[in-house]
């Protein structure tokens, strides 16, 4: 007979685990971007929230996102509309999201964690708070969190305390956080940590920045990337829009694919070439946030399906996909929105599409290398950037047709000859100095010429 106090075994979880388990597998530019996520999902609601695409004109103008880093403190603080006294209660403290929370429409957030994930993984003293607009006014609350204090409280209570607060300048929400963890504070004391930041958020955020949403870190604004392929002359990208119903819900998918840049001349680029400048292969883009950029793996069909393996002789190929749903768990971005979801059904679906134009790409690369260099340069160098907004709607990408050249099969001639003789001969072709395999190759031209006369 099982005794009643123990018919039941205990599932419950603990502070302790559960804080460790959401920080473990997520950087510290991750959690940042997870902060600049909920910003944006702000912004985007008050701008219309509508599906964003390379047609769509929202102006993000109004909108800022100021980002302060030091050893000791991190902060951010934006005028994108605030968080609701009951949003704050019943949501968004929540560990995961409720299946009766509403999202803001063609949101980044997806499973309700990444303020909590990213402020627990920054340090252990936060306070946030909210200014937001209540029936024509002005309401503000504050929910301080010690860490370590609300670990120590024990497990059978969850909640955060919530305070009245001073209004901020702007409805919006303000988060400042102290006592940073070694992690945070080693990090946050590094130029190069803060140039990286400021570097994945100009691509990144590429497509709200060009909507003229301003993202300031220490003080300075992020100019996004300039998105850009090549059309003119005979190269034109491709472009196109497709639309899906996926549990009563529309989701947007556009594809396109170009030449970015010339390729290098040599299909396997020296030391000289630097990898991180180095832009070429997919870009997966949910919601307007680029979650995987210049991926040239498996991921996006690299190596995969009679497809080639990435190789440098490709630089200089782009391609995006872009989807976009007014719910963003409909979308093949994983928990960290630092890749693809591989085996989501709907990027599954589209993959083909992806693998058509960087087959195209790698034909047209494999028969360039038979053609003459400048004949080839000539004609890429016709082709001019312009911005991915402008790219005309086309099914297929368009690339020269090249005529490859017939090769003719090639045979080393090695010997050797006393060097007294060879210096002779090289003297009386007019230059004692020629290299050695000049003159090799110079007397080969005179014997045939005159023992076989012209081809």
């Amino acid at each position: 007979m099982i005794p009643g106090d123990k018919s039941k075994a205990s599932a419950n979880p603990t502070k302790a685990f559960f804080v460790r388990m959401i920080t473990r597998d997520i950087t510290l530019e991750d959690c940042i971007f997870d902060l600049i996520d909920n910003s944006i999902d702000g912004a985007w609601e008050l701008a219309g929230g509508r599906p964003m695409s390379l047609a769509d004109d929202t102006d993000l103008s109004a909108y800022k996102i100021s980002i302060e880093i030091k050893p000791d403190r991190f902060s951010i603080h934006d005028n994108c509309g605030g968080i609701s006294l009951d949003d704050a209660a019943n949501y968004a403290f929540t560990f995961g999201r409720k299946d009766d929370a509403e999202t803001e429409n063609f949101s980044i957030g997806v499973y309700g964690i990444g303020m909590k994930r990213a402020v627990f993984k920054i340090g252990s003293k936060i306070g946030i708070k909210s200014t937001f607009t209540d029936n024509g006014g002005l309401m503000s609350f504050r929910v301080p969190v010690d860490v370590n204090a609300w670990l120590a409280a024990g497990d059978g209570n969850w909640d955060f305390d919530i305070e009245g607060a001073d209004n901020l300048a702007a409805p919006g929400v303000q988060i400042d956080v102290t006592d940073l963890n070694e992690a945070a504070a080693q990090s946050f004391e590094s130029p190069r940590f803060i140039q990286d930041l400021r570097r994945a958020i100009a691509r990144d955020y590429a497509l709200h920045l060009h909507r003229g949403l301003t993202i300031e870190v220490e003080g300075k604004s992020i100019n996004g990337w300039a998105i850009e392929l090549r059309q003119g002359g005979e190269f034109s990208p491709m472009r196109a829009s497709f639309e899906e119903n996926i549990e009563g819900e529309k989701v947007y998918v556009e594809v396109l694919a170009g030449m970015e840049a010339i390729p290098p001349e040599d299909s396997d680029p020296d030391g000289d070439w630097d990898e991180d400048q180095n832009r070429s292969g997919w870009y997966v883009v949910c919601n307007g946030r680029i979650v995987l950029a210049a991926d040239k793996t498996t991921l996006t069909g690299w190596g995969t399906e009679s497809w080639p393996i990435w190789h440098p002789q490709y630089t200089g190929f782009m391609g995006l996909i872009i989807f976009s749903s007014r719910r963003a768990d409909l979308l093949p971005l994983t928990t960290t929105k630092r890749s693809v979801d591989a085996t989501s059904q709907l990027y599954r679906r589209y993959r083909p599409n992806m693998r058509e134009p960087s087959k195209a790409w790698i034909a047209y690369t494999n028969a360039r290398r038979q053609r003459e260099r400048d004949e080839v340069v000539g004609q890429e160098q016709e082709a001019k950037s312009v911005p991915i907004y402008e790219v005309a709607a086309q099914p297929a990408v368009v690339l020269p047709q090249v005529a490859t050249k017939k090769r003719v099969p090639e045979a080393n001639v090695l010997y050797s000859v006393p060097k007294p003789r060879l210096l002779k001969l090289a003297t009386a072709m007019g230059n004692i100095r020629m290299p050695y395999k000049e003159v090799g190759l110079q007397s080969f031209e005179y014997a045939y010429a005159d023992l076989v006369g012209e081809d």
